[in-house]
Formats: C-alpha cells, structure tokens, sequence
C-alpha cells in the first residue's frame, strides 16, 4: 500500500515495555508470572536487576523533582521473594504520612499474584538488624567466626564482634553496606552478608572467616493484623501494643462504669462509640491478671491483637487462657 511504518521515536510505554520484557533474561512471561525459557538470556541478571530497580525508583518519584522520595532503600537490590522476583522499594501516601515497603516486583508491574510479596520497609529493616547482631553475638559466643578458630585472638575478636553488633542495631542504614543478598519465604530467610566489611570491622582477613557466618538462615514468618503485616523474625524482643494497650484500659474505664450504675447507653453516649463497640471490648477487662501484665510489658503473644480477641474471644476461665495465649 506504499504505507511506511518505523522511523519513529519511542514511546515512554514502549520503552518501558522493552526494559521490563523478561524476554532479555532467558524468561518467558505467561500473564503475570515468568518462567525459564529455552533460549540464552540476552544480558546478565545483575544488570536487568539494577534497571528494573532504577524504574521503580523512577516510578515513585514526582515529575520534576531529582530525587526519588520512596524512603529507606538501603537493601534495593538485594532482596528475593520465594519466586526469585526481586523485592524493590515504593511507596504510599496515607493521611499526609509516607510508607515504604519492599514490593515484589511482579505487583508492582501491574500483577495480582498473591505469591507476591509487600513488605513494610522499616518492619523489615528493623528485623534484619535484629537478626545479624543475634547472629554475630552467637558466633562471637561459640567461637564461629573464623574458620580455624584461635584461641590466643578469641576475646578480642569476640569483644569487636559485640561492637559490631552494637553498631548494627544503633545505625539503620548499615545492614545496606554487610547484607549483599537476602532471599525470603515464608518461614525462614537466608542472608549472605559481605565479607569485606565485616573482616574489616572484625581486624581479620576476608579469607579467615567462616563460611557459616557469611552465610546463614533464619526464622522470618508474617502475621496479617487487619491491613497491617507483622513481621517476626529472629529472636523477638518486648514490644508493646500500643492499640491493645489503649483498648484494655478503655475495657477496665466502661467496666467500672457498669459497675458504679451506668448503662451500656450511656457510656456508649458519653464515648462517641457505638453500644456493640463498647459490649465486645468490655470483656477484656477481665483477662487474667498474668496476661494484663504481660499486654503492658510487651510479652504478649506475637500473634495476639485486639482483632484476634474480638474474633476468637477468650474463656472466663484464667488457667484456660493461659493455655490458649502461651506463652505469656
């Protein structure tokens, strides 16, 4: 028809399109997953990981501004989900505050598997700082650090390990420059931390260390609490519930004053809150003492939350709840 097509430039979508294409990595995309293909991949893993996480970081940033405001993104690159899909970092806006979260990047493409991982940043950094000054402090304690241990080196290797660990759980960004890769699914996480920093840190030679500190998993599970994803990972320290915490005092308020001749209306009236809110929550002013206690401390079970209690409830009986929320 004498119809000429080409010779014309890019579009942003068809360049987008082109640098997402998994094609180029030796995948076949089938609607939202990919597989391994049969032929040769066209460019090396690393380099397709570092575009993919320049276009998220590109794709959260306002037109016109230079820098990408997503918040923490010390581990880009550097996490896996249980597919292999690189978790990159993005970003929301709720009520004028920012979240961040590490988002499979498959979801962030416009996918809806659930396999898809998203998880909150700072949770997830927290956690991952936890676990390698555990990890360290244990190593440290065992006399694992190196591969041939010695004696004559050992306390003081043990003492620039626990300053090590101090360091990781005072300064937030420094998991970005030890981690070098972290794959997780649900259950456990392996990491593999870099050697260089660390023997520098330690004062020995790369070479010297242990395998088994370089490399190493993990427990890593997530709990959902209403739209929250709890993440617990690692030896889980005291961390109080500010909700349930507030709930149970507004439980013991409204069963005092049922108890002084109020009725359910009027301290629903006085609360702003509706007769069932009140009715439902009332009964965890009767919780086991033990149990109260361990809700202020921060011991309370990981998985136990105000939506729990509502849903599953709890027996009157304080021995019976003491078996259904251990430990406590």
């Amino acid at each position: 028809s004498g119809q000429i097509r080409g010779a014309g430039p890019f579009s942003r979508g068809q360049l987008h399109y082109l640098l997402t294409n998994p094609v180029y990595i030796g995948r076949i995309r089938h609607k939202e997953m990919s597989y391994p293909g049969l032929h040769a991949p066209l460019i090396a893993s690393d380099l397709w990981d570092r575009v993919q996480a320049r276009l998220i970081a590109a794709s959260a940033r306002p037109r016109g501004r230079g820098v990408c405001p997503t918040g923490s993104r010390i581990l880009t690159g550097k996490l896996r989900d249980a597919t292999g899909d690189l978790l990159t970092p993005t970003h929301t806006q709720r009520h004028g505050r920012r979240f961040t979260y590490y988002v499979s990047h498959r979801l962030i493409a416009g996918g809806t598997d659930p396999s898809g991982w998203r998880l909150p940043a700072e949770a997830l950094e927290a956690s991952l700082r936890r676990i390698l000054a555990a990890h360290l402090r244990k190593a440290a304690e065992g006399q694992a650090m190196l591969s041939v241990p010695e004696a004559t080196a050992a306390a003081g290797l043990a003492r620039r390990a626990a300053e090590l660990a101090d360091r990781v759980e005072a300064d937030a960004a420094l998991i970005g420059s030890l981690i070098t890769a972290a794959g997780l699914r649900q259950g456990r996480i392996q990491l593999q931390l870099a050697a260089g920093p660390i023997a520098l840190a330690l004062d020995v030679p790369p070479e010297a260390l242990a395998p088994d500190l370089l490399a190493f998993d993990e427990s890593f599970t997530l709990r959902r609490r209403g739209v929250e994803t709890r993440i617990l990972a690692g030896a889980m320290l005291p961390a109080p519930d500010p909700l349930l915490i507030r709930t149970l005092a507004e439980a013991h308020v409204w069963a005092r004053s049922l108890r002084a001749g109020k009725s359910l209306t009027e301290i629903a009236s006085a609360t702003g809150h509706s007769e069932p809110y009140i009715r439902t929550r009332i009964p965890l002013a009767f919780l086991a003492p033990k149990l109260q206690a361990a809700i202020l401390d921060g011991r309370q079970p990981a998985d136990l939350c105000v939506a729990r209690l509502l849903r599953d409830g709890s027996p009157m009986d304080w021995s019976e709840q003491a078996q259904i929320f251990a430990p406590i």
